[in-house]
């Protein structure tokens, strides 16, 4: 009974981690990282009545449709990071693989999207 117990205490200590590395993308922490050290350019995919909801400060609003034309007038040096980031990440990780393909190395998702950066208690502005 008690090796059961053990055994679950520890795959319980153990899933957040594992279910962290299969989720691709930078944390928050990550991206804040990059916006204050690296000056990351935050782009967000949402739809403009996503976006007006709500949306990390100095974002800017390239709905995933539209990257391929409007990224290059809002990320000039293409060596700049990128952070991508939607409602909840999928739209996101298209987004920075699109990115990727246009010359963009270092566009990176945001794991969670919006969702996971007020998880974190993280500034949102409203527009």
């Amino acid at each position: 009974m008690l090796l059961v117990i053990a055994l679950t205490s520890g795959a319980a200590l153990l899933w957040p981690v594992l279910a962290q590395g299969a989720a691709s993308g930078l944390t928050t922490a990550q991206a804040v990282q990059l916006i204050n050290r690296e000056k990351a350019v935050v782009i967000d995919v949402c739809e403009p009545e996503e976006f007006a909801q709500g949306h990390v400060a100095g974002a800017k609003n390239v709905p995933l449709a539209q990257l391929e034309a409007q990224l290059p007038k809002w990320v000039k040096n293409k060596t700049t990071p990128v952070v991508m980031l939607c409602q909840a990440g999928s739209r996101a990780a298209r987004a920075a693989a699109q990115a990727q393909k246009l010359g963009y190395a270092q566009a990176q998702p945001l794991a969670g999207g919006l969702k996971a950066w007020r998880e974190a208690s993280l500034p949102i502005d409203k527009a």
